[in-house]
């Protein structure tokens, strides 16, 4: 519970990268939304350099405190000073400013995030071997993560983003994006401290791994060798999909309740209960189906289940049977269809992060070395693509399809609409089929993890190192 509870911190960030950032700058801010999807999409540039370095200095550090809690602690507090700063922008900036400003504060975010994520994900191989609990220990991180986003959609169509008489469309709303900013900087503290507190017990439990020095060069060589891993390059190319479909998702989602469904407040207060419940039924389902079964087949199910319950409403709108935008019957029907593609898209995330583990094994029979942050680094880099070529590829898509500034519900035109949707179905359909096929080539299932695990034991068993297979 407390591993999985840190998690809410990366679920309150990417809710607010993902759902919010984009309206807030174009829509409140008012610069263009292929700029900020530009702009957030630069920083992705240092967390290529970022997320690495992260993930091997976190392999190499030694401490009292083992390899990875230093750097979740030491990452709250920036985090939290970095999230505060990006919401609150100073009015007096020129637009040049503000992107600046966004560009530099989204790079502190996404740096401290990522000083924690990656060691706290690379616990997960470290705190259990076995292959069906990894999903389940899987199963909690995910599930907290979509506690944390969930509560932010919460606070903010509850609590700080309701119309008033000065702002009828409370996602225009200036000051309550930064009461949220508040709310939003404390949870994820809260979050990290609470989960190192919780985890620090099982310092001393964790395998013990030697650590020689060595030069930069050397590193840098070692963490080559370590990355040319073909299961480890097949759930990047999956997952680059997969997080940027969801981004483009997130993104596109305020933009699609707002002027598309034009759901009343009441609604939009009921949705985070609906997605909850699809982020419940996976934390029960994926790891039964995964222990039925071999991870990639039921990844490779979920995904095109999930696409085709997720592109349904649009599909059904182009065909003029749902009911009138903003109406109750309306929200009857969609609801449903939101909360089962939650279920199938969370579940496919789940069996995808703990293959990642089982990467681990595969990479020490290899090369002699447990690398889990460098590892968990690549794969937390993806999950970042989520907000930075998903809200690229948002403002993309809104580019094209010609959608004003400061528009009202109700008041954009059909075609637009249209061109909006269409976009959106094409380019989520794409990238879900391609997702899908990568996660049929992955390399080994639950045997092959299994039967390498007995052979890494019989080799240090006899003390003569790792067995190549």
């Amino acid at each position: 519970m407390s591993y999985g509870f840190g998690s809410v911190a990366y679920g309150v960030k990417d809710a607010g990268f993902g759902t919010f950032l984009l309206i807030y700058y174009n829509q409140v801010i008012g610069v263009a939304p292929g700029t900020v999807g530009l702009v957030i999409m630069a920083a992705l540039v240092l967390d290529a350099f970022v997320d690495p370095a992260i993930g091997m200095f976190s392999d190499r550090t030694q401490s009292r405190w083992g390899r990875r809690h230093p750097w979740m602690y030491a990452s709250a507090l920036p985090i939290a000073i970095g999230w505060l700063l990006l919401w609150n922008p100073p009015a007096s900036l020129a637009e040049p400013a503000k992107l600046v400003w966004l560009f530099v504060t989204a790079v502190v975010v996404r740096s401290a995030v990522s000083a924690y994520e990656v060691p706290s994900q690379a616990l997960t191989p470290e705190l259990s071997q076995d292959y069906d609990e990894r999903t389940r220990i899987t199963a909690y991180r995910y599930l907290f993560g979509w506690i944390g986003g969930l509560s932010i959609l919460l606070l903010a169509y509850r609590v700080f983003l309701v119309p008033s008489a000065r702002y009828p469309n409370g996602l225009l709303n200036a000051d309550g994006y930064h009461h949220l900013a508040f709310a939003s900087a404390g949870l994820m503290l809260v979050a990290i401290l609470v989960s190192s507190l919780g985890t620090h017990r099982e310092i001393g439990r964790l395998p013990k791994v030697a650590i020689a020095k060595q030069t930069f060069g050397a590193n840098l060589t070692e963490l080559w060798d370590t990355m040319h891993n073909r299961g480890f390059v097949i759930l990047m190319l999956a997952g680059v999909c997969a997080y940027t479909n969801q981004g483009i998702s997130y993104a596109l989602s305020t933009y699609f309740y707002n002027y598309v469904w034009q759901f009343a407040p009441w609604a939009l207060g009921l949705l985070p209960l609906a997605l909850f419940v699809g982020a419940g039924v996976a934390f029960v389902v994926a790891p039964r189906i995964g222990q039925r079964t071999s991870k990639p087949r039921a990844a490779f199910v979920f995904v095109i289940a999930a696409m085709l319950f997720h592109t349904a409403p649009y599909w059904l709108r182009f065909l003029g049977v749902l009911p009138p935008p903003g109406s109750v019957v309306l929200v009857s029907i969609l609801f449903p269809i939101f909360a089962m593609s939650t279920a199938l898209s969370v579940s496919s995330f789940i069996l995808g992060a703990s293959m990642m583990a089982d990467v681990v094994e595969d990479s020490q029979a290899r090369t002699g070395r447990r690398n889990e942050g460098v590892f968990f680094a690549g794969s937390f880099f993806v999950q970042k693509c989520t907000s930075g070529i998903g809200i690229a590829g948002a403002g993309l898509i809104l580019f094209l399809a010609h959608f004003p500034k400061a528009a009202k519900a109700g008041t954009v035109p059909v075609e637009t609409l249209d061109r909006l949707t269409l976009l959106f179905i094409v380019v989520y359909a794409l990238l879900a089929l391609a997702a899908a096929v990568l996660f049929t080539r992955f390399p080994f299932g639950r045997a092959e993890h299994d039967a390498r695990l007995i052979r890494l034991a019989e080799a240090a068993a006899m003390d003569k190192g790792p067995i190549k297979p």
